[in-house]
């Protein structure tokens, strides 16, 4: 909560009047003099407790990485967009750059630091500039990006980057009508992803399918900003009709909906863990400030606070793991951090990381790629006008080198808990979480998940594929689902899904592959003895055509006439001269 000077400080008429050294050295005997100074003087003064607020986030300092550790020479977008410009995840930076003759973003793995030479390969496949991108949480060499020719693009980085211009996406996602300014990946479920256009609506897709399953047309201008919350059953919006607005997008009905700030400049609202709303926008007299609500008093928020008179617009980074909340503004070269506890004023400001540089976007990387070595529990990347990168480190400090159990509880891993098709059938499921001292792996400053997931896109076109197919693609998909539906009735069973043997349901889906296949292995061998049955028959045939003596030139000296008999030639039945 950022401190006000008090109005004596700087109006005019609260000056104080100079006192000469002559009244003030009467008031020094004044003190003596009077019985009742005297009693005032010697009477006990009162005392006043201040208690500090105990937090072990409350000395969270922030620090900027050396220029040779961070990515210079990268040319971000220009684009008036209110956006990040920026998604992190452990393996690769991406950042929105400048392109001719459409839109493009950079892919750099996070060991490509330094100068980045000015012909690096880009993700190019758009005609328009790209305004959003957002890395999958559930596979980290997927990324799906908006750009202003309405296509919503999804693309599959290799490991180790890209080594050439990348403009073949895994998949388009047309349904917009004007541009496409926000894209956002679903908590749990996977494969869904939720955009948002220029046209006003919001579109939830299946990208494994490429077909959309929700479209929702409940906002009558531009859409600023949404957020799912903790399990993704709900959906969080602001617009540019001022108001706030809770979603359930299975019904597509507004459960709630309230004016969250007066101000006509963009507004953004996240959920918190627990079910707070928490939001960013300007004032009527376009101060910027934020407030905390509740999701049955929108329209009431429980606290308000003024920052400043910036015009830039506020994005608010969560960080559900610690309840810190971090404001990074466009335009500004600070990052304001706040906790958020359940004791009054409930939002608390802790401390202002302080740059002397502008920063145009932003990225916060996930809890999995922080380095729990040395108490990192937040790490940004922040775009300079000047084309540096720059990686900014909060670290909380702490003496010992083991690993901080408090500091770091279990935190989102990159799995999934539903199918796309059971979330939209209506199941909700917690977010899956791991913990890093069980499963981190320190490389390169953070965990870097192990498996390389390919994404595959199943079209609609196999629509007459017979019912045994269709049961085979389905126990395909659960097989490549990284959370499979057999997970959670192991968990109900009470056996743990890490557990070396698999349980009962997966044993049975295994034997019925393996039967399958025998089956087919059956069929094959089947069609194979009665191929090479008939190629053997074909083969003898042709044999006994080429040894066997030509039947048609025998019956010719019978039924045809022998003109050369009267030529001298003797006749076939005619005796030599020399036989008797």
């Amino acid at each position: 909560m950022e401190t006000k000077r008090h109005n004596s400080f700087t109006s005019p008429h609260n000056k104080r009047a100079p006192v000469s050294k002559r009244v003030g050295r009467e008031r020094c005997h004044s003190y003596t003099d009077s019985p009742k100074s005297s009693s005032k003087l010697l009477a006990p003064p009162k005392m006043s407790f201040r208690v500090v607020r105990s937090s072990k986030f409350r000395h969270v300092y922030g620090q900027a990485l050396k220029r040779e550790q961070c990515y210079d020479n990268i040319r971000v977008s220009k684009s008036s967009w209110d956006s990040t410009f920026c998604a992190v995840n452990p393996k690769f930076l991406a950042i929105i750059v400048e392109s001719a003759g459409g839109g493009a973003f950079i892919v750099l793995p996070h060991n490509k630091v330094g100068r980045i030479p000015a012909d690096h390969p880009l993700v190019g496949g758009h005609k328009g500039p790209v305004l959003d991108i957002a890395w999958c949480p559930h596979n980290d060499n997927v990324i799906a990006s908006g750009s202003e020719d309405c296509v919503v693009k999804v693309w599959q980085i290799p490991d180790g980057g890209i080594s050439r211009t990348l403009t073949e996406p895994v998949v388009d996602l047309v349904y917009h009508q004007r541009r496409v300014g926000l894209v956002l990946w679903h908590p749990t479920a996977q494969n869904v992803l939720l955009t948002a256009g220029s046209d006003n609506q919001i579109a939830i897709w299946n990208v494994g399918t490429g077909e959309v399953l929700l479209s929702l047309d409940c906002h009558p201008d531009l859409i600023y900003s949404a957020c799912w919350n903790w399990n993704g059953s709900k959906l969080l919006t602001t617009c540019r009709d001022k108001k706030i607005r809770i979603i359930d997008p299975r019904k597509g009905e507004v459960e709630a909906e309230a004016i969250a700030h007066e101000g006509s400049k963009a507004s953004r609202a996240i959920f918190l863990k627990h079910g707070l709303v928490f939001t960013t926008g300007f004032s009527r007299m376009s101060e910027r400030q934020y407030s905390l609500r509740t999701p049955d008093g929108l329209g009431e928020p429980i606290v308000t606070v003024e920052i400043d008179t910036s015009n830039g617009v506020m994005f608010p980074l969560y960080d559900p793991d610690t309840n810190l909340i971090y404001l990074c503004g466009k335009g500004d070269s600070v990052i304001r951090y706040f906790e958020v506890t359940p004791e009054p004023p409930f939002v608390h400001y802790i401390n202002t990381f302080q740059t002397p540089d502008p920063q145009r976007g932003i990225g916060m990387m996930p809890k999995r790629g922080c380095d729990v070595a040395t108490c990192e529990i937040a790490k940004f990347y922040r775009l300079n006008n000047s084309g540096l990168c720059q990686v900014v480190s909060m670290t909380v400090p702490r003496k010992s080198e083991l690993f901080q159990e408090d500091l770091y509880p279990d935190t989102l891993s990159d799995e999934a808990s539903l199918t796309a098709e059971e979330w939209l059938a209506g199941e909700d499921a917690e977010p899956c979480t791991m913990s890093l001292k069980e499963r981190a792996v320190v490389v390169q400053g953070g965990y870097v998940s192990g498996r390389a997931q390919q994404l595959t896109v199943n079209k609609r076109s196999n629509a007459l594929a017979t019912g045994r197919e269709k049961e085979k693609d389905k126990e395909r998909d659960k097989d490549r689902s990284p959370t499979p539906a057999q997970r959670r009735d192991d968990s109900q069973a009470g056996t743990p899904a890490s557990a070396t043997p698999p349980p009962a349901p997966a044993l049975s889906a295994i034997e019925k592959q393996l039967s399958d296949l025998v089956d087919e292995i059956r069929k094959l061998k089947s069609v194979i003895v009665k191929q090479e049955n008939r190629i053997r028959a074909l083969e003898a045939a042709a044999k006994a055509a080429v040894l066997a003596p030509p039947a048609e030139p025998e019956p010719q000296p019978e039924t045809q006439p022998q003109p050369h008999h009267n030529h001298g030639s003797p006749a076939p039945d005619a005796m030599a001269p020399d036989e008797v």
